[in-house]
């Protein structure tokens, strides 16, 4: 099972000012409002100048009450975030890491274009702020626009937040910029309460944060965003019932060999189903070609199955083509004694849009065939 929880609030915070124009100082500004996320490293007469981070938060509480109930077991949790247009000046190497925020923050009102700028909510100086109101600066804040070392690891403006408590990061050398980090050990934290969960902060690794070497003008779509690409929790676990024993009832296996040309259909798939759904799809298998035989006994018709760890699902966005459920060791078939399905939680699927499921199965000889026969649905508010 893929599973989406989406960012219940984001926004990006800066250490510089607007050297380009105004001169203005951006580290009081907030940008809590915008539909980009900026990540990126500013340079000046050709020199390091200053440097921007992320912060992102997810509200766990369903997530929590799900593992309680034994619905999910033994998951692993991805950070996801998706390249907008604009990227520029990115190496063909660096490193992004995430670390966990150990103290709250406000959203805020403010875009990047807002003039005057807006400065109500959290910012590079401040974790909040409200109108009327004295700001309220991250811990130890001390003028540097750096982080210092405290008793709670790296603290100081820019975001507090705690290393070596579930640090997660990701390398990337010669490829997009899409965000797919294993944050597990970091949301373990949150959900057993070893840290409080006040979201993670995303910045680049270390000295490259800083450095005249490493090069980066990286734009995320934001949860502010229009379109299907905010930021989200990516929950993957393994839910499927083996396609074995007493499992698979009186079904009869469908040849492997990679010699049989074989059908994958579904049944009773319907037009459209409610974004609060946990919907079982089940999915027929027979060979493609049934072979006329003429017998005088009565004939007693049974389905097939598709073996164990050899059938697989995948659904994709249609407008965009976007795969939203990736053929995984996740996305395994199950099977019970009516036929082979899978289960699909959708209330992490944007509502009143199209998607197509996609079906692979695997050969014992090696070889694999996808089936693409526009299984469609849409699901409704």
């Amino acid at each position: 099972m893929h599973h989406f929880i989406y960012a219940k609030k984001d926004t990006w915070i800066s250490s510089g000012s607007n050297t380009d124009t105004t001169g203005i100082s951006e580290k009081d500004q907030n940008f809590g409002q915008d539909s980009i996320l900026e990540l990126k490293k500013k340079f000046y007469n050709d020199s390091f100048d200053y440097q921007t981070r992320v912060l992102i938060h997810f509200d766990l509480s369903e997530l929590s009450q799900s593992i309680v109930k034994g619905d999910i077991t033994e998951p692993r949790y991805y950070l996801r975030m998706y390249e907008a247009e604009g990227n520029q000046e990115l190496s063909t190497e660096y490193k992004l890491v995430a670390h966990t925020i150990s103290q709250s923050w406000d959203e805020g009102i403010g875009k990047f274009g807002d003039n005057p700028k807006t400065t109500t909510g959290v910012s590079w100086e401040n974790r909040n702020k409200f109108p009327g109101m004295s700001a309220v600066t991250w811990s130890n804040a001390n003028g540097i626009p750096f982080f210092i070392t405290g008793s709670n690891g790296r603290i100081g403006l820019g975001g507090n937040f705690i290393t070596g408590s579930g640090d997660a990061s990701q390398s990337f050398s010669y490829q997009t910029p899409d965000v797919e980090m294993d944050v597990t050990t970091m949301v373990n934290k949150w959900l057993d309460s070893t840290n409080d969960n006040h979201g993670l902060l995303l910045k680049f690794s270390g000295s490259q944060e800083m450095d005249n070497k490493t090069f980066g003008q990286l734009k995320f779509f934001s949860c502010q965003t229009h379109t299907i690409y905010p930021p989200k929790l990516e929950v993957r676990w393994d839910d499927h019932a083996p396609c074995t024993g007493s499992n698979t009832g009186s079904l009869t296996p469908l040849s492997m060999s990679g010699k049989i040309d074989n059908y994958v259909y579904m049944k009773g798939l319907k037009e459209s189903y409610k974004e609060n759904e946990k919907v079982k799809f089940r999915v027929g298998a027979r060979k493609r070609y049934i072979q006329r035989r003429f017998d005088t006994s009565v004939q007693t018709i049974t389905g097939s199955y598709i073996h164990e760890g050899k059938g697989f699902y995948s659904i994709q966005d249609i407008a965009t083509g976007e795969t939203i459920v990736p053929f995984s060791t996740y996305t395994s078939m199950s099977c019970d004694t009516t036929s082979n399905y899978f289960i699909q939680w959708l209330n992490g699927f944007a509502p009143d849009r199209v998607y197509k499921i996609l079906y692979k199965l695997k050969y014992d000889d090696g070889q694999e065939q996808i089936f693409d026969d526009n299984f469609e649905f849409i699901v409704r508010r």
